[in-house]
């Protein structure tokens, strides 16, 4: 496999490319081939970019329609057809059946120039200039995004200090003795706390690069609760998380929360083109024209592509399916964990968003490369890089599913016959039905 042109030119910066070294060509659902014709199974699906798998069919179709057509392809934010659409398409497929009402911004197209957007706008409808944030949080690698981001491997990008910045605890953080929810309100309510009133608060209700931690319906509508108390801004950044991924469309739906804006990207578009939107309560929109803006806010592609997805949420059998494949996933999971406690901690996640923490960095390191060479793509999060991260597509067929699941119980085999002793007697891998 020539990789000789990436060593030698591409920046050193590079990651998945060292992390998968080989070639890829191909794709289609949960498979993955590489120029030898090797195929592999996706756990990884874009880092969670292609919730809906590669090359689906239902959303590319209309999209080679699209580009067949002599159709707009970049429009800045002026009309057209498929934006108008798409925005018909998310009201009546997605708000609309969970009585949500937003306001829609285009910023530019990926997950952090969302977070910027909902920050600025936060900001501005409030008056105030600091914004709270979690332990372990990862909201993006633009400036602002970073400085709302705490992991300690993100402190010195940007080459400039992270102001107005109030870090606290997370639900369960550190040993889930300490309730975060109840301290912010008394902070926010003490005038002797040394903690300012901030325009937002702003989480994710799984943590996905901070390792897969889970926060509970009770802790979210605490926190929203707090919000609406203090006059706060409560924003989910959904990037991750939503679109699907925990088996809903909006990840916070579980905990039946209605925040004040909503950041989603990544998987948004169903097809890997980037597309993000900000979805704004109404009465925050106090926006003026033009004040925030973005070249690539009006990818005509995505929003075809995105449109195509949404649909696909009125379909009851689909949504069936994907809550059943939830269910599969995690019986997997739950199998798994109890076959290697030597290797795996607990289980983390919730529906197609899942993750094992692991006892060690070196155990998920020798289990993501036994799973490559088997042709399993997974990779790891969390600030120590122990959490093996569990993202197939949330349209896997079963057969697809328990192959994966399979090559990555064979991993963690190897593991627990060297290095982290498999203590139960559990036989191997079940099939959950």
């Amino acid at each position: 496999m020539n990789t000789d042109a990436f060593a030698a030119h591409e920046s050193n910066v590079r990651r998945y490319g060292r992390s998968f070294p080989t070639v890829f060509t191909k794709a289609l659902g949960a498979t993955i081939w590489d120029e030898a014709g090797k195929p592999y199974i996706d756990f990884l699906v874009g880092s969670g970019a292609l919730n809906y798998g590669h090359n689906n069919p239902n959303i590319l179709a209309p999209a080679i329609d699209y580009l067949a057509g002599g159709n707009i392809l970049l429009s800045l934010d002026m009309y057209t057809a498929a934006k108008r659409e798409f925005i018909e398409v998310f009201v009546d497929s997605i708000l609309k059946p969970k009585g949500l009402s937003y306001k829609m911004q285009f910023p530019g197209p990926t997950g952090t120039n969302a977070n910027e957007a909902a920050l600025a706008l936060a900001r501005k409808y409030t008056g105030r200039s600091s914004v709270m944030a979690f332990t372990n949080a990862f909201h993006g690698m633009s400036l602002g995004s970073l400085a709302i981001s705490g992991s300690a491997s993100t402190k010195k990008l940007g080459g400039v200090a992270r102001h107005d910045v109030i870090r606290v605890p997370y639900d369960g953080y550190p040993n889930g003795a300490f309730d975060s929810a109840s301290y912010i309100d008394y902070v926010l309510g003490d005038p002797g706390s040394g903690i300012e009133k901030p325009a937002a608060i702003i989480l994710e209700t799984i943590q996905a690069e901070g390792g897969m931690n889970t926060a509970s319906a009770a802790w979210l509508r605490q926190i929203q609760r707090v919000c609406r108390k203090h006059g706060v801004v409560l924003i989910v950044d959904d990037i991750q998380a939503g679109a699907g991924r925990t088996g809903e469309f909006f990840s916070f739906e579980f905990a039946r929360i209605e925040p004040d804006i909503v950041c989603l990207s990544k998987s948004l578009s169903g097809a890997g083109n980037p597309l993000s939107i900000v979805l704004i309560r109404p009465e925050i929109d106090v926006w003026h024209p033009g004040e925030h803006s973005g070249t690539f806010r009006g990818n005509n592609l995505a929003f075809v592509t995105a449109g195509a997805m949404c649909k696909m949420w009125s379909d009851k059998q689909f949504t069936a399916s994907v809550e059943r494949t939830a269910v599969r996933l995690q019986g997997h999971l739950d199998h798994l964990l109890a076959k290697f406690p030597g290797c795996i901690e607990e289980k983390r996640g919730r529906g197609l968003m899942a993750g094992l923490k692991c006892r060690s960095q070196a155990i998920v390191d020798r289990v993501h490369d036994a799973a490559f060479g088997n042709g399993l793509l997974i990779e790891s999060s969390g600030p120590n890089r122990d959490v093996i991260k569990v993202l197939p597509p949330i349209t896997i067929t079963d057969d697809d599913l328990d192959r994966g699941i399979a090559i990555l119980n064979q991993a963690l085999q190897e593991q627990a016959n060297g290095n982290c002793p498999d203590i139960s007697n559990t036989s191997d891998l079940a099939s959950y039905d």
